[in-house]
């Protein structure tokens, strides 16, 4: 009796936890200047990677974009020149959006060529960008506690709350936005006074909830999900961390300081900018 009480304790355990999610390195691609933002272009089957070249903040018009294979070789090292210092992207409606400093770059996804800059009103320091199921574009700015919402030419605020907390990372949802928040208290060399977690906002409501067990762990940086699992990148400390609700973040990869906005095929492969080393790292999800 004891050992079949025993035995249907273990069963229970195991269906009831979700396995931990492992990442294996597939490939890397090297010769990027400060790359902050890989997104896979799912409809042209390629990588977009974002290159700083110089300042983050400054415009100096050094900054452009690159094309990548799924499988890690350059298609255009070149492919979109005429920016400052880009960072997230997101596609909608067959255009590219890019975070430039206060502006929006727009791209034509069939040539690359640069088509438009969207002005954004009070911006501080845009930093990472989704689209959501109705083809809406959203940019976070981690240095005003704001969201913007993209609309034809124009961006309007969105959100402005406290609790955003340095909104870095930014992904659409199903019905809301999950945020990889920097932390509050922003120093100089950008450590804080407490670090940041993970949130959620509701696209009806604008409400901003933190997500169970998942707060003040890490100063995040990009952020992705795949079905229930959430992932996001630690810039300080370059760690990739894995997280599910009911859980608490677990370290998955770790990668020298710099791992910036991550992007994902949506099936089993992250792609993870290395900004300190030039690179792009490839990982596959089990």
């Amino acid at each position: 009796m004891n050992s079949f009480i025993t035995a249907a304790f273990a069963a229970a355990v195991a269906f009831s936890a979700a396995p931990a999610v492992q990442a294996g390195e597939l490939w890397r691609a090297a010769g990027f200047d400060q790359p902050e933002s890989a997104l896979f272009d799912a409809a042209n089957n390629r990588i977009v990677v974002s290159n700083i070249a110089g300042n983050p903040g400054e415009a100096d018009g050094n900054g452009y974009l690159s094309l990548l294979s799924p499988d890690g070789k350059v298609i255009a090292r070149h492919w979109t020149d005429g920016m400052d210092a880009p960072k997230g992207m997101a596609i909608s409606g067959g255009k590219l959006y890019a975070a430039d400093i206060t502006k929006v770059r727009v791209v034509d996804l069939a040539t690359g060529k640069l088509v438009a800059s969207i002005v954004v009103p009070n911006a501080v320091f845009l930093n990472d960008m989704t689209s959501d199921a109705s083809g809406n574009v959203y940019v976070t700015d981690m240095l005003a506690d704001a969201i913007y919402r993209v609309d034809g030419d124009k961006a309007e605020l969105f959100a402005k709350d406290a609790a955003l907390a340095s909104p870095n990372g930014i992904f659409a949802d199903g019905n809301r936005l999950i945020v990889a928040s920097w932390g509050k208290g922003i120093k100089p060399d950008f450590r804080t006074a407490e670090p940041g977690g993970l949130l959620a906002v509701d696209l009806a409501s604008k409400a901003v909830t933190p997500l169970p067990g998942a707060q003040k762990f890490a100063d995040l940086d990009g952020i992705v999900a795949i079905g229930d699992d959430i992932f996001a990148t630690a810039y300080m400390t370059g760690t990739l961390y894995s997280y599910q609700p009911g859980g608490a973040p677990r370290a998955i990869a770790h990668f020298k300081p710099g791992s910036a906005d991550i992007g994902t095929d949506g099936k089993s492969t992250l792609y993870v900018p290395l900004m300190n080393e030039g690179e792009v790292a490839a990982l596959k999800l089990d």
